[in-house]
């Protein structure tokens, strides 16, 4: 998954207007002053929580002063004085904001918590002076109308057109009375949305099971019992077993655990997460975003909200999401229920006497695959350390682009487990920094994603600005003296979110606002899942697929098994993902302002997709973080549609070798160095040389021969 920080604007000389205590407080403050560290890394070991508020303080004052300094020059608006210099303002908001809210995701705390709480609406009402401020919407509309005669560029008419629409699309076009409404709907949104984050962490952090006997965790595998016993160990339950809702932790009980009511438990505190009517429940939270949301667009012109989203996506609106989540969903539903029938005649043969249940599916799919497939997936783990996974994403990087990955112990980090990165050319020229950080704890949220502390672009001289980008997992730990040892589906996640990263690092674009990841949410996933394509193919699990004590390189008999099995389960996959999105454009098509009772709402969603009683949605609605606290609001789709895309284009790597450099070369040239500096199909077909098909995608799923 990919995380955006969306900021605007910056200080330039604010020390200078400083009283002589301000002065001093200043002095302490890293983000007053120019980072000393290598390629601008930020120095984390100098900040401190308290140092976030005066420098936001600062930031926010000196952006007022900013926009205020553009809006009232008397020269007449053209791109430089209006443009140019709205799009360049905001640096050391940027600088401030990036390091608080990557950290905040990777290293909150309850004084972090706090100073989010207090900024957000600070944040919402500077985001709205500044979008509704007519005198400079007045001068960006001058610029706009008269772009024909301009001798503009293709990048600088993109970054106009995107300007002029964030402006409207922001309310600028609206009365005073409508624009004062929206600012309260934005306020009250971001404090909504924060407050479902810290639900979801509190009540994934809250929930544990300790267990004593050692007879009630038959079937686990040694490896994954020694890391429980070691987490029980640190949380002071000396000779027991700790499991949480931590992925690594919840995941082996679900696959191998014999005992029933364990995994019903495990299960059952995962899917009620934000759901539980105490002070961490997010029902009544989420049907008010999806009120306010409706509220927003209809203020805007808009039938709804996903109308308003889609407009600015490759899927336009939400008819065309829904046409191709229906013609995928009466594929997936129908193979679901056959692989659930499959999975209960496996208990009735085992004779063991229960009716499958939602719980019961990872346990007797993966006896089932064992049966039809002699594949055991806990067997493939000690091919897949992480160190030679992560080394496996760099050569591949190599291989394709000539990237190298150069280790920086010595580069400032914020937390002991990450791991940072110089990236080079081939010829040693700097790309950018790359930060990882792999392992779960409580102070980060779960899953995966990428982010930036700072984008690439190029200054007001053309200096090159190079990027630092970050990205986050919550990988099994290593345990037992054993290295970390991923799962398959961990092996994927870390080539996903290297593309991410790829996207980010390779960006070679003027403006901020249109460099790297800055694309429509269902482009955005195209360079990282294609990058799992590369996972599975037997030339790269040759350098990277090896036994983590003998060295042995995975034998291709367990390829072969690998790829027989590619198909199965994917009835389950497809429609415990489809339901998601569907249940996010049931939220989000809302016309009506009425907030609506949470479970009945998602009930009958769920009910109007076909969703079979042994499957739960993938993200039920009160912890479905990617829409209502992660920027995938009528979004969640972008994951199939970018699958459209990813499975074509890496047809065009298979017909041509997968490192053929003409096609590396052509697909870093027109996706992964141009942002959004061009219209997303255009730069698919420059690429490619024709329009996507579905027919890699429908193959990859098993829908079709």
């Amino acid at each position: 998954m990919l995380v955006k920080i969306f900021i605007v604007v910056v200080i330039t000389s604010i020390i200078g207007a400083c009283t002589v205590s301000e002065k001093a407080e200043h002095q302490d403050n890293p983000f007053f002053v120019e980072y000393n560290t290598p390629h601008g890394i930020p120095p984390f070991e100098l900040i401190e929580p308290a140092h976030f508020m005066p420098a936001f303080e600062a930031a926010l004052k000196e952006n007022k002063d900013e926009i205020d300094a553009i809006v009232n020059q008397k020269a007449e608006a053209d791109f430089a004085n209006t443009i140019e210099a709205f799009e360049r303002s905001g640096e050391m908001l940027d600088k401030v904001s990036s390091v608080f809210y990557n950290l905040n995701s990777s290293l909150t705390s309850d004084t972090m918590q706090a100073i989010a709480r207090e900024l957000s609406p600070k944040m919402s009402r500077h985001s709205d002076d500044i979008m509704l401020n007519p005198k400079l919407f007045a001068r960006i509309k001058v610029v706009h109308d008269k772009a024909n005669d301009l001798s503009l560029n293709a990048e600088q008419q993109m970054l106009l057109e995107k300007m002029y629409k964030r402006f409207v699309r922001s309310g600028a076009l609206l009365n005073q009375t409508a624009q004062d409404q929206l600012r309260k709907i934005n306020e009250e949104l971001s404090m909504l949305s924060l407050q479902f984050g810290e639900n979801v962490l509190a009540e994934t952090n809250k929930f544990e099971v300790v267990i004593d006997n050692k007879d009630r965790l038959e079937g686990i595998p040694e490896s994954f019992l020694a890391a429980a016993q070691e987490a029980a160990s640190a949380a002071g339950y000396d000779g027991k077993w700790l499991f949480t809702l931590q992925k690594p932790s919840m995941m082996p009980v679900l696959q191998y655990a014999n005992d029933r009511e364990l995994r019903e438990t495990l299960f059952n505190g995962y899917i009620m997460r934000g759901d539980n009517n105490d002070d961490f429940d997010n029902k009544k939270i989420l049907s008010r975003m999806a009120s306010l949301r409706a509220q927003r667009a209809q203020l805007l012109g808009y039938d709804n909200h996903a109308s308003f989203v889609l407009e600015q996506n490759m899927a336009r609106n939400p008819e065309n999401v829904n046409e191709l989540l229906d013609e995928l969903i009466a594929a997936a539903m129908p193979m679901a229920k056959k692989e659930a029938q499959e999975l209960q005649k496996l208990i009735n043969k085992r004779k063991d006497g229960i009716t499958l249940e939602p719980w019961d599916w990872w346990y007797y799919a993966e006896i089932l695959r064992k049966e039809k497939f002699d594949l055991d997936e806990a067997g493939m783990r000690p091919y897949f350390k992480l160190e030679n996974v992560r080394d496996g994403v760099f050569e591949t990087a190599n291989r394709l682009w000539g990237l190298q990955f150069v280790p920086k112990p010595e580069y400032p980090k914020y937390h002991e487990d990450v791991q940072v990165y110089e990236v080079t050319e081939a010829d040693g020229c700097h790309i950018g920094v790359l930060m990882m950080d792999f392992f779960p704890r409580a102070s980060k949220r779960g899953g995966a994603w990428m982010s930036s502390y700072r984008k690439q672009y190029r200054s007001a001289n053309g200096e090159i600005i190079t990027p630092i980008i970050t990205t986050n997992f919550n990988f099994t730990a290593p345990s037992a003296g054993k290295p970390a040892l991923l799962s398959w589906d961990e092996v994927q996640t870390t080539f996903h979110e290297m593309g991410h990263a790829f996207h980010g690092l390779l960006s070679n674009c003027t403006y901020n606002s249109l460099s790297g990841t800055s694309v429509p949410r269902d482009f955005v996933e195209l360079p990282s899942q294609i990058m799992e394509h590369w996972a599975a193919e037997p030339e790269v699990m040759a350098y990277y697929a090896k036994h983590y004590e003998t060295g042995e390189v995975i034998p291709q008999e367990l390829i072969d098994k690998m790829q027989k099995s590619a198909t199965f389960n994917q009835g389950f996959a497809m429609a415990e993902f489809l339901s998601a999105a569907a249940l996010d454009m049931d939220w989000h098509t809302l016309t009506d302002a009425r907030e609506y009772d949470a479970t009945e709402f998602e009930n009958n969603s769920l009910k109007e997709t076909g969703l079979i009683p042994e499957i739960v949605v993938r993200y039920r609605s009160p912890y479905f973080s990617h829409i209502f606290s992660g920027g995938y609001s009528a979004g969640y789709y972008s994951y199939i549609w970018s699958e459209v895309l990813d499975s074509d284009a890496f047809e065009a790597f298979k017909e041509n070798g997968i490192f053929d450099q003409q096609t590396a070369t052509l697909f870093r040239e027109h996706v992964l160095s141009r942002g959004g500096t061009a219209d997303p199909l255009e730069l698919y077909v420059a690429f490619r040389g024709k329009e996507p098909s579905k027919d890699a995608l429908l193959k990859n799923r098993g829908i079709i021969e």
